[in-house]
């Protein structure tokens, strides 16, 4: 089916002392991408985070986004060096018994001090932790898929316009090919006529004729018209497939697209032909543009 590779969702998920937020972001990329963005303490997740995120997209580069709120996560305990603390008194009792001073001990000043007195803070990578994340990982994938499905949506009904403009434009062109070559012959026997004009020389119709049918045979485009709608089907046909992606399949038919409309082009040797040939490159160009962005 046709699904967008752009897309963003969120899930946050809760309980009593904890909040994880995950947010994923997808934009177009030739391959499967995933960068993951958390605190370190979650890293032993990040395959696990690719896999779950995995199973919801299969093109695409995946920016994945996670962050985790409160006391339930982080554990943060003092921690005081009594021994150093022991040293610092020692010293100074030893001090003022050397010097006859009576300094006071300046206990508030120490504790203040990283030496003395720090916070540690671990975290607590609980079953709760692995839960919720798992959980958020599966609704904000979900959200995303969801949301690229509605865009290639619009990103289908776009491109089966624009090959049933395709289709309408080389039917046109079929109508009028036929017209080239008497065109043809009708302008060379003008210039013969113009040049053989005032004198006694007899036209050789063989010859013309000749001309006119190796001009046929070079400008003959039925074979490219044929393949053009045989593109034009097959494209309709991939995006009417419900399963799968199918990006790929349809940058593959826009390149045949492009081909025949350039071969049409060069063999046509007609303005109005021309004409119909610089629209249909209009409209394959912007097949091409919206097949980028399909996964």
């Amino acid at each position: 089916m046709v699904v967008s590779m752009t897309g963003y969702g969120r899930s946050v998920k809760a309980s009593e002392d904890l909040k994880v937020t995950v947010e994923i972001k997808t934009v177009n990329h030739r391959f499967c991408e995933f960068h993951v963005r958390m605190p370190k303490s979650l890293f032993m997740y990040e395959d696990r985070i690719k896999k779950v995120v995995g199973e919801y997209i299969q093109r695409g580069k995946a920016d994945v986004f996670v962050s985790v709120e409160g006391n339930g996560f982080v554990k943060r305990s003092l921690h005081v060096d009594w021994d150093l603390l022991d040293s610092y008194h020692r010293m100074y009792e030893k001090m003022n018994e050397a010097y006859k001073t009576s300094q006071t001990f300046p206990l508030d000043r120490l504790l203040l001090t990283d030496e003395i007195v720090h916070v540690d803070e671990s975290d607590d990578i609980s079953e709760t932790v692995t839960s919720l994340l798992i959980d958020a990982c599966h609704e904000a994938a979900s959200a995303l898929r969801s949301m690229r499905e509605k865009e290639g949506k619009a990103l289908y009904n776009d491109i089966y316009e624009r090959l049933n403009n395709i289709a309408f434009c080389s039917q046109e062109i079929a109508q009028y090919a036929p017209q080239v070559q008497e065109r043809y012959r009708e302008r060379l026997q003008k210039r013969v006529d113009e040049f053989l004009s005032g004198q006694d020389i007899e036209i050789d119709e063989g010859r013309l004729m000749t001309e006119v049918a190796v001009f046929a045979d070079k400008s003959n485009i039925e074979e490219e018209l044929t393949r053009l709608q045989s593109h034009v089907n097959q494209a309709k046909r991939v995006l009417a497939d419900e399963e799968g992606a199918v990006g790929r399949k349809l940058d593959f038919i826009v390149q045949e697209l492009n081909r025949e409309c350039n071969t049409i082009g060069s063999k046509a040797n007609d303005i109005h032909i021309g004409q119909r040939v610089v629209e249909l490159k209009s409209e394959v160009e912007k097949v091409k543009e919206q097949v980028q962005n399909i996964e």
